[in-house]
């Protein structure tokens, strides 16, 4: 008997679809109760971020859109951005490095291929944080699934950016798996990135982007393997 009770005891709690669909769209209505001027949802236009997205707007239909414009991503990337942000009503905001992509190789040369940190921290990571001095909420479409360095990741956190001011952070869709991702894109007819069909798992710029090497790792066709992640979701110092 006391066996029985041992295995009931670690029997992880089976949460259904609906019910992370449930609890994702209740945390976003709480959270927008609180600070619904000072929101942003931060989008790749993968899937996940296109349902967080999809969750928010249903409250803040006018709420900022903030796309990390490397000027390095897939052609399709860029076709999917302008029909879905005209097709939903975006209010749209296209975040530039402070040099082109022509300027900075000019300068450094191929960073992506040299220095791939560094290439993300000029493209991607310093006009972010710059951005988001400007907002109290950043809704974001991370799980805890995508990768091992995702394996901590909370619903909520103060995320403090370099200037030393805080913000509220949310993933609402952190307990989620690739099921219930594409179960609700289905629901809600939600068009996803045709990359998805070509194998893609994790779709970043171009250049250091290629179709994933480990079937039980989706980030594993990012920069190489050289590392898991560009730097945006790292607290600053």
């Amino acid at each position: 008997m006391s066996e029985v009770v041992e295995e009931l005891a670690v029997t992880p709690t089976v949460v259904s679809t609906e019910e992370k669909i449930f609890n994702a769209e209740r945390l976003v209505h709480e959270e927008l109760a609180n600070l619904p001027q000072d929101a942003c949802v931060t989008n790749s236009f993968q899937a996940e971020d296109m349902i967080v997205l999809h969750m928010v707007r249903r409250l803040l239909p006018d709420v900022p859109v903030v796309f990390l414009d490397t000027g390095y991503h897939f052609a399709e990337v860029y076709e999917y951005r302008d029909r879905m942000a005209a097709e939903w009503g975006m209010n749209l905001i296209n975040l530039l490095p402070e040099l082109t992509v022509a300027e900075q190789e000019s300068q450094f040369g191929i960073l992506n291929q040299t220095e791939p940190s560094r290439c993300c921290g000029m493209r991607k990571v310093k006009p972010l944080f710059s951005a988001l001095e400007g907002y109290g909420l950043w809704f974001t479409g991370l799980r805890r699934e995508q990768a091992k360095s995702r394996a901590a990741l909370k619903e909520v956190e103060d995320f403090g950016l370099p200037s030393g001011k805080t913000i509220r952070k949310i993933s609402p869709l952190t307990e989620w798996t690739a099921k219930d991702v594409w179960q609700y894109a289905r629901v809600h007819e939600i068009p996803l990135l045709k990359l998805y069909d070509k194998g893609y798992s994790s779709i970043g710029c171009e250049p250091c982007t290629s179709l994933p090497t480990d079937p039980n790792d989706p980030r594993s066709g990012r920069w190489g393997g050289q590392k898991q992640e560009c730097g945006i979701h790292i607290q600053a110092g």
